[in-house]
């Protein structure tokens, strides 16, 4: 009989410390080939369905559906890109209008500095090219950082559909790969885990779409409300953006108000679209996120603040977006798996009504605990009852 070898706490703490730091600085240096794999694999997960209609209803080859499925795919995404650049453009047409409403706002702003701090605008002047020489160096090196992100988006807008493609074309080689990686007698788990990582992925990223059609629409019918030039595209954009958490919208009110001095230098034209904005997050956050997104993969909120911080860390804008769904992901996971299963509780948003502590000691000298409500639920999957592993 085989002696199962026991390490102390606080070995085990460093083994888990160990592996945490070794996987960070993978995903941190390594970010430039993960975040567009990981990118593509959600894409795939999504589009899977697309992929087995064409091959099972339209009797296509698997080639071939995949193949149109990436075709859409990509058409929906450049059509999207065309109208908002084609918007975009005009905007960059009112630069002269912008400009001059700028300049309005701008003497504005210095009578109120000169009326309430006693500097006149010789030396408003003086401090603000101060303030530009010291943010030059700074501005250049944002300049660059800039560049090279956006070369990295082309990048990824390059390999992402070619990454999508291949998933689900070897959609089964992975699967086979995985119950060669496990014993006979595990694959059930592994494939309830896959089933419901599937559904998961799935769920929250049409989620997130429905999200972004209800924000634009709620916010391109304010900006038509208060009479704003390209509502339209101010709200298509303020919803694309308002996938990045926390962070977007911010992007979104900025640009929305530089657009509104493409018509009138009017400040309460500023503050319209300030209070849309704001109005339009608040129904967001307290009705649309818990609703339709936070029910689909039912993550706390302190996970996903933490989760989207460490994302934003190491990969940047593609962390924060990608945060989620890997956090989802490890949750299906760690609620199938026994010794894992508490870390997946921590991260599920299901609150205890109460909890009894019982102090009784059997003869093991071991505490019993009474917990209530702490299980997280499984939802059982039908398909398990076969050896056929079919996650579509």
């Amino acid at each position: 009989m085989k002696e199962t070898l026991q390490f102390p706490f606080y070995a085990k703490l460093a083994f888990v410390l160990l592996s945490i730091l070794s996987i960070f600085t993978i995903l941190y240096l390594g970010q430039n080939i993960i975040v567009p794999i990981l990118m593509s694999l959600l894409f795939a997960i999504l589009l899977r369905p697309i992929s087995n209609f064409l091959e099972r209803k339209c009797r296509f080859s698997l080639v071939v559906s995949v193949s149109i499925t990436t075709i859409i795919f990509v058409l929906i995404v450049i059509g999207v890109l065309f109208f908002i650049s084609w918007q975009v453009s005009d905007i960059a047409n009112d630069w002269d209008a912008i400009k001059n409403n700028l300049a309005i706002h701008f003497e504005t702003i210095q009578k109120l500095v000169t009326d309430n701090f006693n500097l006149n605008r010789g030396e408003q002047k003086i401090l603000l090219q101060d303030a530009s020489k010291n943010m030059s160096e700074s501005g250049k090196n944002l300049i660059g950082s800039t560049l090279v992100s956006f070369t990295d988006v082309l990048l990824n807008l390059t390999l992402i559909p070619i990454y999508t493609f291949l998933f689900l074309l070897y959609k089964n080689l992975l699967i086979t790969f995985l119950t060669k990686l496990f014993k006979p007698e595990d694959h059930k788990k592994v494939q309830d885990i896959l089933f419901h990582v599937k559904v998961s992925v799935q769920s929250y990223i049409i989620g997130l779409l429905i999200e972004l059609i209800i924000v634009s629409t709620l916010t391109t019918v304010g900006f038509m409300i208060i009479g704003l030039k390209y509502a339209i595209v101010l709200g298509i954009i303020t919803g694309i953006l308002n996938l990045i958490p926390y962070i977007g919208i911010l992007f979104a009110g900025v640009i929305s108000v530089i657009a509104t001095l493409t018509a009138s230098p009017d400040i309460t034209l500023i503050i319209g679209v300030l209070i849309i904005v704001i109005v339009v997050q608040l129904i967001d956050n307290n009705l649309i996120v818990p609703l339709i997104v936070g029910s689909k993969v039912q993550i706390n909120a302190f996970v996903s603040i933490v989760g989207i911080i460490i994302g934003g860390v190491i990969a940047g804008f593609s962390g924060m977006f990608l945060a989620i769904p890997i956090i989802a992901i490890m949750k299906v996971i760690f609620d199938r798996i026994e010794s894992l299963e508490p870390w997946g509780y921590l991260m599920s948003d299901d609150l205890p009504k109460n909890y009894t502590w019982n102090n009784e000691v059997n003869p093991n000298c071991e505490i019993i605990i009474e917990q209530s409500n702490f299980k997280t639920p499984i939802t059982p999957n039908p398909n398990l009852d076969t050896d056929e592993i079919d996650l579509n």
